[in-house]
């Protein structure tokens, strides 16, 4: 009596697993199971074919002294299209924009954009590149921060 029903635990606990181990199958059918077989390469998805830009001057979290007047060095680079024109905005005002003089459209843009510096604090200069089609560059930003300039005595 006892061989038996240990034989009859042990046909609960297997239909107990089956029944778990369908569970696991219907709820990795019903998520999108991503487990895959063989040799398969995951094909990374490309990152958008867009302009780049990047601050050469100045650094960033830089001070300047107020009423300089500061030249802002952007190069903006697309090897696609090209570079059409880069703008730079210093706290959400537009300062300054550039276009190249050879072409339309070039690779690659290096700009010199000024600014004087004013407003004592820190101020976000945020710059773009754009495609003679429009398509913007991610932006890039900086911080800077304008201290007032040292009295003199005379």
């Amino acid at each position: 009596m006892y061989r038996v029903l240990a034989q009859l635990n042990m046909v609960k606990a297997l239909l107990r697993q089956k029944r778990l181990f369908a569970l696991i199958g219907v709820t990795l059918l019903l998520n999108g199971c991503n487990l895959r077989y063989g040799n398969v390469t995951n094909t990374p998805f490309p990152t958008p074919d867009i302009p780049r830009l990047h601050f050469l001057f100045p650094e960033n979290n830089s001070t300047v002294l107020e009423g300089t007047d500061l030249g802002v060095n952007l190069l903006a680079e697309d090897a696609g299209i090209g570079v059409a024109q880069v703008q730079l905005l210093v706290d959400d005002t537009l300062v300054g924009e550039g276009k190249p003089e050879i072409a339309e459209a070039v690779p690659t843009f290096t700009v010199t954009l000024h600014w004087i510096a004013k407003g004592i604090g820190k101020h976000a200069l945020v710059a773009y590149a754009f495609r003679p089609d429009g398509t913007p560059s991610a932006p890039a930003t900086i911080v800077l921060e304008v201290v007032p300039r040292p009295e003199t005595t005379p």
